[in-house]
């Protein structure tokens, strides 16, 4: 669905703090400084590096065990780097492992993923052969799906020894978790055989799975689907990665795929996290190209048309058709190469592979050191490791990308952390963010929903640029409905430079949004990262629009501000209907919302309501063929305790007041300086007294003393939006 997605304003707003209020320009964006801080900082390195070493005789290529942790010497970037930890495990001193001490993954409970589960101690462990077959099934056709199951099937039934230890992951419409750790023969050929159909109901292909009844339905192009495809897949991989983490030894994934498309330097950052969260699991991917050996034919196989033009002739096309076979393979290749493990391409004997995640996992020194290099820049480390003794030829991952702190990570690496933070169901807080969602009627079927997100400026580590404080903030929010489908999405960047004197450590950062929707129950999250440490903070909400056709009064929400700015009345089509609307804009001043209802007494409560449809009175007698007016009441009280001490002046509307819309739009105005500082029930009355029918909502504000007014200049204009 459309969404109508605009900054409407990024200012300095009161807040639950009660700070002065400074409406800003958020358009300018300034170079940002790190501001040394005091005191003593005590840092310590607590990761911890492994690398699996496996060394075999130059000669007889049989593995030497016999090594010491002495007979070593680890290598990064060229320094040499003290060993921390040393191990041997061999798959002939495995010991029987009970099947209910093992448990490495599990599915989630949120989306069917898998998750972190470990209940086997890690000397339990010791001495056996973890092995993740994971089937791609998004990608592989029938006949390349039949090859791999039967593969696996051959593997598990006659291959598969008392030490090894194999869990089941697929990739359809879901990532799943088919099959935990285990040595069950049968249990494993069994859920294998429903991915092809010969055991069970059979598994439902992915071709199948993504199809919508929709034929009209938004289709992208073949570029844009495959670098959301290989973002999925690659996602997928990081994620079994993760869940892996925190068992120790050693483990192999086998990964069939039809092959995994990558456009340039697209889905780049998704590759280097599938990568670097393999190597922090100590998972190695051995890749499995499950189409085999193909005939690359210069004019194209049957599924495409006849070529035209000469390139089938010059050998133009061949060299294409090639090239695209490779660029499949790339990006399997590089997940196998940089986690220490093996690509099998063109290839229909599937075994080789099975036979060197078995031979690579027999018998392994794992090797752990805390690397001297203690930058956090994300940059590649070459690893080298050499022995004391000649004659062994010794095989190990080449290297890893060093961890990266916010400010040596790369844009698409930023992007990719607010898009897991916005998919993740644990909030951020290392900021705190608070929202608040209204509603306006555009017409019988449609909402204005303004979306206001509020952060204490004293979270944000403002920089000084001259004579200004400067920030910036990036924005990222999602609405979905009841079956979790996304119905709009907003992302901005908001770039603060700031006077000094308007103090923004001590006020707070207000930006709001608005969607265009219809009637349900949505649920809206936010992300809200600062970008000078890249720290975040999340809000997550929920709002029903409600359906009016059978309320007896129709109302909107009731919009409070303590402040109003100038803002550009909204176009009117050739229909009187508002065009790029902004409904919190009445007679060229918006409405910046309060989201805490915190008030001083030095300032204005200003209210903005409107009711929809209103009743007409009877027509007179004579004149039938005029519509009657309209009488529509309203007032507002402000109660403490259980005595009303303000009233504002009753409202009477005689007549619709917002063309187009069937509205009559309520503004009031309450000066606050007779009050006593405290706690208010306020009490709006609506009556529509042509119709008989009422409303009395009611909502609590704070009225607090007012603080020392700070001189600031003129307010300058919001950024604006489109849709």
């Amino acid at each position: 669905m459309r969404n109508v997605f605009r900054q409407v304003g990024a200012g300095l707003a009161l807040g639950a703090l009660l700070m002065p209020v400074i409406p800003v320009s958020a358009q300018e964006a300034g170079q940002v400084s790190s501001t040394p801080q005091g005191g003593f900082t005590l840092k310590v390195n607590g990761e911890l590096v492994l690398t699996n070493v496996v060394a075999r005789d130059t000669k007889t290529g049989e593995f030497v065990r016999d090594l010491k942790q002495s007979d070593f010497k680890i290598y990064e970037d060229g320094k040499e780097q003290p060993i921390s930890t040393f191990d041997f495990q061999s798959v002939e001193m495995a010991e029987p492992l009970k099947e209910a001490t093992v448990s490495g993954l599990a599915a989630g409970p949120a989306n069917g993923g898998p998750t972190a589960v470990v209940v086997a101690k890690p000397e339990e462990l010791r001495n056996h052969r973890l092995i993740v077959m994971f089937f791609d099934l998004t990608s592989m056709q029938p006949e390349d799906l039949e090859r791999s199951v039967d593969a696996a099937r051959d593997f598990l039934k006659n291959k598969m020894q008392p030490a090894d230890l194999v869990a089941l992951v697929s990739l359809g419409d879901t990532l799943k978790v088919d099959q935990d750790f285990t040595a069950d023969k049968d249990a494993l050929t069994r859920e294998v055989g429903i991915y092809n159909g010969t055991e069970g109901e059979g598994y439902l292909t992915a071709s199948s799975a993504n199809q919508t009844e929709d034929a009209t339905a938004y289709t992208p192009d073949e570029s844009e689907f495959s670098d959301i495809n290989t973002d999925r897949e690659l996602f997928a991989l990081k994620t079994i990665a993760k869940s892996l983490e925190k068992i120790t030894v050693k483990k192999s994934l086998l990964f069939f795929s039809g092959g995994i498309s990558r456009n340039g330097i697209e889905n780049q950052a998704s590759l280097r996290q599938a990568i670097n969260a393999a190597v922090r699991a100590n998972l190695a991917v051995y890749s499995v190209d499950t189409r085999g050996l193909e005939a690359v034919l210069p004019m194209g196989d049957s599924s495409k048309g006849s070529m035209r033009g000469q390139g089938g002739f010059t050998g133009a096309a061949l060299t294409n058709n090639m090239n695209q076979n490779f660029a499949t393979q790339e990006v399997m290749a590089s997940l196998s190469s940089d986690t220490g493990g093996k690509a099998f391409f063109d290839s229909n004997d599937f075994a080789p592979a099975f036979a060197q995640v078995q031979n690579d996992s027999s018998a392994y020194y794992a090797l752990g050191y805390h690397s001297l290099n203690q930058a956090r820049d994300g940059k590649f480390r070459k690893l080298t490791v050499k022995l004391n003794r000649p004659g062994i030829k010794l095989e190990y991952r080449p290297g890893y990308y060093a961890p990266a702190d916010f400010q040596h990570s790369g844009k698409q690496d930023r992007e990719q952390e607010l898009q897991d933070q916005l998919a993740s169901d644990l909030p951020a807080t290392d900021i705190a963010v608070y929202l608040d969602a209204m509603f306006l009627r555009l017409d019988q079927n449609r909402y204005y929903m303004p979306v206001s997100l509020l952060v204490p400026g004293s979270q944000i580590p403002f920089v000084k640029g001259g004579d200004k404080d400067k920030a910036t903030l990036d924005i990222l929010g999602a609405v979905v409905d009841e079956v979790r489908r996304p119905i709009g999405r907003a992302r901005e960047t908001v770039k603060l430079n700031l006077d000094q004197t308007m103090g923004a450590r001590q006020k707070n950062i207000q930006y709001t949004t608005s969607f265009n929707l219809p009637p349900g129950k949505y649920t809206l999250k936010f992300v809200v990262r600062e970008n000078q440490t890249g720290r975040m903070g999340s809000f997550v909400a929920t709002i029903t629009l409600p359906d009016m056709r059978k309320a007896p009064l129709k109302m909107s929400s009731i919009v409070l501000a303590s402040q109003r700015q100038p803002g550009k009345t909204p176009e009117k089509s050739g229909k009187g209907q508002e065009r790029n609307v902004d409904l919190l804009i009445r007679n060229g001043q918006q409405y910046v919302p309060n989201i805490s209802h915190v008030f001083q007494q030095d300032q204005h409560m200003y209210l903005l309501y409107e009711v929809y449809d209103p009743a007409r009175e009877k027509a007179q007698a004579g004149a039938k063929e005029q519509p009657g007016a309209i009488n529509l009441i309203s007032s507002l009280e402000l109660i403490q305790g259980s005595t009303k001490v303000y009233e504002t002046p009753m409202v009477h509307a005689k007549a619709i007041n917002v063309e187009g819309r069937g509205a009559v739009a309520i503004e009031l105005d309450v000066p606050l300086a007779g009050l006593k500082p405290g706690q208010y029930i306020c009490q709006l009355n609506v009556v529509d007294d042509a119709a008989g029918s009422f409303a009395f909502p009611r909502f609590a504000i704070l009225v607090r003393p007012p603080v020392a007014a700070v001189e600031a200049p003129a307010a300058a204009q919001p950024a604006g939006g489109g849709n």
